[in-house]
């Protein structure tokens, strides 16, 4: 035990567990279509939608979530403390858990994988999010190949000393970049890992044709009892999603994994014979305009104002079949903190020229909208354009690759409004602390950076820094309700207009069982494979 007293926060896991339901059965196998082939299934590269569940499903870390939920559980941490000040986590793991090639998971596993992670040479995009260890810097800067905050104590215990505490690390703990992966399977393939895959977790490849077809099949091994429901997986790619849909239809697929095409979305939707077989869900996602409040005229707060009381959320939504909800504020109603009396601004045109006037703007000006170039986002934007017509801005739209958007936005002299549709944000863990820093606090609003609005406040960085230091159980309500001011103050300043929350959509054959929650899992997605099943 540490000299300092420790507070346990998780024991057990046995007390993880999620039944079947009555109407699922156990064993079969099932198609699952995409239109595009995956990159990699390395965990420490991998970073989109399409991959993200499938890495979740070959791989385990030292946490996770409840499925089909945004509650932390234990994974490969049979337990853990953490020291009085909360910068000391210890880690307890599972005895007996093996990877997929019969070697037990050990503590040296876990400190190889995240310094792996970390290591300049991996590339990782999710080094970042573990820049709370000390001795991060040192690695990232490369005058080091290890992390001195992570500390082997036995084989089955890790000791993790963060430079300043940190409310969100379990979190960070659980992201698909934490995952632990066997040195000798890294070293063996190299740049090639991604393609052969080597985890702990509920399901292995089997067999990968590139740009044809993945097959997963089930851990015969894997130390939950009951999971996978499943015993393979096979992903066909290269699947146009009409085609898909259309085979799900005939029972030759399972799921779709594109969804439904907008054009089809209303009949299939609306058709009383696919009742049950499509599933809706919120996502941890929240679509916005940002206005660049280090240029003019979006430096002047009522300007700002106007623009949010311009724009017609009720008709976006609308544009896109309704699949979405209109947002008022930066979190999404799922998220942690989300201030469900806040009204924001309302719809008002002519509130919204009466501001503009006091701005000294009677007559509008001219400025640009920038817009990623693929379907519905163009539309989308020219739906803001003419709202903000309607008041006298008038909006040149520039339309781009999502690439060239992404850096105008993160320029300071480009961009002055972004549409974000497309590129952000959906949350890379469920705390609000992820919807602030990147995107809203001071250190995104640097050159390259995601705070596209170049808003900084530093009053609302000091109290975002204060409320991530509050580790301790009987702190987290307060800690949650702190942030929730701390998002409803930023809105007072309007740097965005919050356009909408995007619902998540996942189709299915009538043949699968299982909880709708798993179909739209917030954190496994798009669909959570460890728990589905056939009826």
């Amino acid at each position: 035990m540490m000299k300092n007293a420790l507070l346990t926060m998780a024991v057990a896991a046995a007390c993880f567990s999620y039944g079947a339901q009555a109407d699922e059965k156990t064993g079969g196998d099932i198609v699952v279509t995409y239109q595009n082939d995956v990159a990699t299934l390395d965990p420490a590269i991998g970073y989109d939608w399409q991959n993200w569940s499938m890495i979740k499903s070959l791989f385990d870390g030292l946490m996770d979530y409840r499925p089909g939920t945004t509650e932390l559980v234990n994974d490969l941490a049979e337990s853990y403390a953490i020291s009085e000040d909360g910068k000391v986590y210890t880690f307890v793991l599972r005895k007996g858990v093996k990877f997929h090639n019969g070697r037990e998971v050990t503590a040296a596993d876990v400190k190889y994988s995240l310094e792996r992670t970390v290591n300049p040479k991996t590339q990782s995009p999710g080094a970042g999010f573990f820049s709370p260890i000390a001795g991060y810097d040192e690695e990232a800067s490369g005058k080091s190949t290890t992390l001195s905050g992570i500390e082997v104590v036995d084989d089955h215990t890790v000791k993790i000393t963060l430079k300043e505490p940190n409310a969100t690390f379990l979190h960070v703990l659980a992201l698909n970049f934490a995952s632990v992966v066997p040195r000798e399977e890294v070293e063996k393939w190299g740049a090639d890992f991604g393609k052969h895959p080597v985890g702990s977790g509920a399901f292995e490849l089997q067999e990968w044709k590139l740009g044809q077809e993945l097959i997963f099949r089930k851990n015969p091994n894997y130390f939950k009892a009951g999971v996978p429901r499943l015993d393979h997986i096979k992903f066909e790619m290269g699947q146009d999603p009409s085609v898909a849909l259309l085979r799900l239809e005939k029972g030759e697929v399972d799921i779709a994994g594109d969804g439904v095409p907008p054009a089809q979305f209303l009949s299939f939707k609306n058709n009383p014979a696919y009742k049950g077989l499509m599933v809706t869900g919120d996502q941890l996602q929240t679509g916005y305009v940002t206005m660049k409040t280090t240029l003019p005229p979006y430096d002047n707060l009522k300007v700002r104002q106007a623009v949010n009381m311009a724009v017609n959320k009720d008709r976006i939504v609308r544009i896109i079949n309704g699949r979405a909800a209109p947002a008022n504020q930066p979190l999404p109603p799922a998220m942690p903190g989300y201030d469900k009396a806040y009204q924001g601004f309302s719809y008002d045109p002519a509130k919204a020229k009466q501001l503009l006037s006091e701005a000294g703007f009677p007559n509008g000006f001219a400025t640009e909208l920038y817009v990623m170039n693929t379907d519905p986002q163009p539309r989308i934007a020219q739906s803001i354009q003419q709202d903000l017509a309607k008041v006298g801005i008038h909006a040149s739209i520039k339309s781009l690759a999502q690439a060239n958007v992404i850096a105008a936005g993160g320029s300071a002299s480009q961009a002055p409004m972004v549409w974000s549709g497309g590129m952000a944000w959906i949350a890379d863990f469920p705390d609000p602390s992820n919807f602030y820093g990147p995107i809203l606090g001071c250190a995104g609003a640097v050159e390259g950076g995601w705070n596209w609005a170049r808003y900084c406040n530093k009053a609302l960085d000091a109290q975002a820094a204060a409320a991530d230091s509050m580790v301790k159980p009987d702190q987290q309500d307060a800690r949650i309700e702190a942030w929730r001011k701390i998002f409803i103050t930023a809105m007072d300043d309007a740097p965005w207009v919050p356009v909408f929350n995007e619902k998540r959509y996942t189709v299915h054959s009538a043949r699968m069982g299982g909880e709708d929650a798993l179909y739209v899992d917030p954190v496994h997605v798009p669909v959570n494979y460890d728990y589905i099943g056939l009826k």
